[in-house]
């Protein structure tokens, strides 16, 4: 594959003043790709610049993801700036951390409304405006949408209740839109990340492996971003990675562990007792629907202090 594969294309990154939104921002732009670069703050235009140093088009959009009408703006910004949207990068985040007796709804409504709301907006900017032009074309066109999950969803830490449900929401999206923009040319994939970022300053100790390049870099999860966003990606969508360190993980969809079925075709109470009961005797505190196991895939060596 080119170096330059995505050479004339344009992504739009949200939460990219920082973190991983800029990794996963400047390797787009590696890549080739003009870029749209969202954030709150000034920040915004700071990588836009470092972008622009990469011979690409860049500019900067500030304003919060969770207001609806910003989906448009940063959909305006690459069709009016750069002639095209091919690509959209959902990162934004925030975490307001809490036990469920704790939570309320300011820190509620804020993680969904960045999160889940977030994609939502930009998504539905994006796809009004793919539709449009596959319809125009009367052809498919190219698309890549890639939305930021977390394993959160997938263990659902008993302190982020907010922020796993979120992420939960974002997981179930990216298969929406999946289902619905196939026929336009679109993809969309989910990646659960992990990334030493200034969000995750106190959740990971140091690495230590003493690699040049750390063990938990957001770089390197941008690569695979930008993977996702290239042509060669052009089978892959409706899927859920676990990204970080030097593994790429592709997550198989839940399955069915049994069926319990009414003898008469009608359950009454006694007849659940009698065959749940017996099934969950015994069982083990974390065999739910959460997915510990996949915490066997981490060999980075990397301590997560903030459990």
């Amino acid at each position: 594959m080119s170096s330059t594969p995505l050479a004339g294309r344009t992504a739009v990154v949200t939460g990219a003043g920082a973190g991983l939104g800029r990794a996963e921002a400047l390797a787009l732009a590696a890549a080739g790709a003009n870029v749209v670069i969202n954030d709150v703050g000034p920040a915004a235009e700071e990588v836009a610049a470092e972008a622009r140093e990469l011979g690409v088009g860049a500019v900067a959009v500030t304003g919060d993801v969770s207001q609806w009408a910003m989906g448009d703006r940063l959909v305006a910004a690459a069709v009016d700036g750069f002639g095209s949207l091919d690509i959209v990068v959902n990162n934004a985040g925030v975490t307001r951390d809490t036990m469920l007796f704790n939570l309320d709804e300011s820190q509620w409504d804020t993680v969904l409304d960045v999160h889940l709301k977030g994609h939502a907006a930009l998504s539905r900017a994006a796809a009004v405006h793919w539709r449009g032009a596959s319809k125009a074309a009367g052809a498919p066109v190219y698309g890549r949408i890639v939305n930021t999950s977390s394993e959160a969803f997938l263990f659902g830490p008993a302190g982020q209740p907010n922020y796993a449900a979120a992420k939960a929401g974002i997981t179930a999206l990216t298969l929406s839109s999946a289902q619905g923009l196939a026929r336009y040319g679109v993809t969309a994939n989910a990646i659960c990340p992990r990334a030493r970022t200034g969000m995750t300053a106190g959740v990971f100790d140091a690495d230590p492996s003493g690699a040049e390049l750390d063990i938990l870099a957001p770089e390197r999860v941008a690569t695979f971003v930008a993977w996702l966003a290239s042509p060669a990606s052009a089978t892959v969508s409706g899927q859920v990675f676990v990204v970080y360190g030097d593994m790429v993980a592709l997550m198989a969809a839940p399955t069915v562990e049994r069926t319990f079925t009414a003898r008469d075709g009608v359950f009454s109470l006694e007849e659940l007792d009698e065959q749940l009961v017996p099934h969950f005797a015994g069982r083990s505190p974390h065999q739910t629907f959460a997915a510990y196991s996949v915490a066997q895939l981490d060999t980075t060596g990397v301590q997560n202090i903030s459990r």
